[in-house]
């Protein structure tokens, strides 16, 4: 079976970011969402994160409308908020295909590429970090 499937009214979708992933089940209901079992305002704490997460559903005019369910696992605090942001953009996008142009243009459904680069051997005990040379 097709994980991005929707069976029974219920979207299904994935979002990334950097290391973490999150699965959104997203079905209409009265706008509760909860994320890895919690409420969303206690899993994001703190008034910038909780501005952030809302704002898809602010700009397509959807809030309260679904009921959402997020399983977020890898990654950060922000990494996890970002993926979680994504995954309910492109749940969005797939029920309400006309609402896709709006998040398309805000820059929700693109995966945000960036991602840790790899330490190279020979270096210090960073990516771009040069190991200390004496200089007599």
């Amino acid at each position: 079976m097709n994980p991005n499937s929707s069976k029974n009214g219920v979207v299904s979708v994935v979002g990334r970011k950097k290391e973490a992933a999150a699965r959104v089940r997203l079905s209409s209901g009265n706008g509760q969402i909860t994320v890895n079992g919690k409420p969303v305002a206690e899993y994001f704490r703190g008034p910038m994160l909780q501005k952030i997460y809302s704002r898809p559903l602010e700009i397509t005019k959807t809030a309260g409308k679904y009921l959402i369910s997020i399983k977020v696992v890898g990654g950060g605090q922000v990494s996890q908020l970002g993926a979680a942001i994504h995954g309910i953009a492109r749940a969005i996008a797939k029920t309400e295909p006309a609402l896709r142009t709006i998040l398309k243009k805000e820059g929700y459904l693109t995966r945000d590429p960036r991602a840790k680069e790899r330490r190279k051997y020979g270096n210090a005990q960073k990516a771009r970090a040069k190991k200390q040379s004496p200089k007599r």
